[in-house]
């Protein structure tokens, strides 16, 4: 949704006239939740999903209906209905879908700014209307048209920006003096998830790529200058020349349930030290890298320095799913389905292996 919003407002920027799809709400099996988006130019350019493909035609003919007449639509597509072979939806869901022109006046730029600098910021646009504004670190950009109606929107936003949620809310209480009552749909981006990775190794570089393409916030710290280069590590927010250990302790702070450590250097003299910190942070994952005999050896040096058995149950060492790959780059997809299996609760399992809904109800 991200790479979606930064499109967006590089239309915006270049005066190209466009529509925004969304996902409002689903039922079943939808192959997208809530906050997938789609863009539609007037030129008939395409960016984004809100189905993976099922029913994106559909959407760009509603999409063209929106720009022509300008009035924000809601389609509603699912298997119960008489056209769902036709849209393509055969995945056994039920999607909802807001179709609204982006107009200049829609804080796209704001919304963009807000991502680059990793600040949480949420989009919050009037389902009748298509008006939007931005809300975040406690200012506002951009107007419903009504400021009680914008009042009512920023409690809505804010309520659901700091547990890092979206949707469609319904605000406003049509009391006298009070906002009438209107649909919203709320997008909220939190700040991007962080990817600590200890260890400036050939399989870190991989890594710092995968994990920026899944939108998280890189970090590559290595002891040793020679290794800690940033032109190595393209993909990585920061590369950092420190002991591993003394660089998580200085910003043990910002790591929180969304954070994955992974330990590469498979160094006992760097590994142990930071581990331990890891281990007992709030970190979300931690993983360390090595074959069974030095995890063995590993836990022991742990153990010696004081963690608890419930500590070390939380070590994902080897490191990553056994995908029976080879060589840094299919090593480091390995981990980073590991990543995605234990903050998604996945199995890791095939597919085939199970027997209910592929994207859950």
């Amino acid at each position: 949704m991200r790479h979606v919003i930064q499109q967006a407002a590089a239309w915006q920027r270049s005066g190209i006239r466009f529509a925004m799809a969304t996902v409002t709400r689903t039922w079943g099996s939808a192959p997208h939740g809530p906050g997938a988006s789609m863009l539609v130019s007037a030129q008939g350019r395409v960016a984004g999903s809100v189905s993976g493909g099922c029913v994106e035609a559909a959407v760009c003919a509603m999409a063209e209906e929106v720009l022509t007449d300008a009035t924000p639509a809601v389609g509603r597509w699912g298997v119960d209905d008489g056209d769902a072979l036709e849209a393509g939806l055969t995945c056994g869901g039920t999607i909802e879908v807001l179709v609204r022109e982006i107009t200049p006046a829609v804080p796209l730029g704001r919304i963009a700014a807000d991502l680059e600098a990793g600040v949480p910021v949420a989009l919050v646009t009037s389902v009748a209307r298509g008006s939007a504004l931005a809300v975040g670190e406690g200012s506002v950009t951009g107007t419903l048209g009504d400021p009680r109606g914008d009042r009512a929107a920023v409690l809505a936003a804010e309520g659901l920006l700091g547990r890092g949620a979206g949707g469609l809310v319904r605000a406003g209480s049509g009391e006298p003096d009070c906002a009438p009552e209107e649909d919203l749909l709320v997008q909220s981006f939190a700040a991007r998830p962080r990817l600590l990775v200890f260890g400036a190794t050939e399989f870190a570089r991989p890594l710092a790529g995968i994990g920026a393409a899944l939108g998280h916030r890189v970090t590559v710290c290595d002891a040793r200058p020679a290794f800690a280069l940033p032109e190595r590590f393209p993909g990585a927010d920061e590369v950092v020349t420190d002991r591993p250990d003394r660089w998580f302790r200085q910003h043990q702070d910002r790591v929180d349930g969304t954070t994955a450590v992974c330990v590469l250097t498979h160094d006992a003299r760097f590994d142990v030290p930071v581990l331990a910190l890891a281990l007992g942070s709030r970190a979300g994952y931690v993983g360390a890298m090595g074959s069974r005999r030095t995890h063995e050896d590993r836990l022991v040096r742990l153990r010696e320095a004081g963690l608890a058995d419930a500590e070390l149950a939380r070590l994902h060492s080897p490191i990553g799913l056994d995908l029976g790959g080879r060589g840094p780059e299919e090593t480091a997809l390995s981990i980073m389905a590991e990543i995605v299996a234990v903050r998604r609760g996945g199995s890791g399992l095939p597919l085939t292996a199970g027997s209910g809904p592929v994207h859950g109800v």
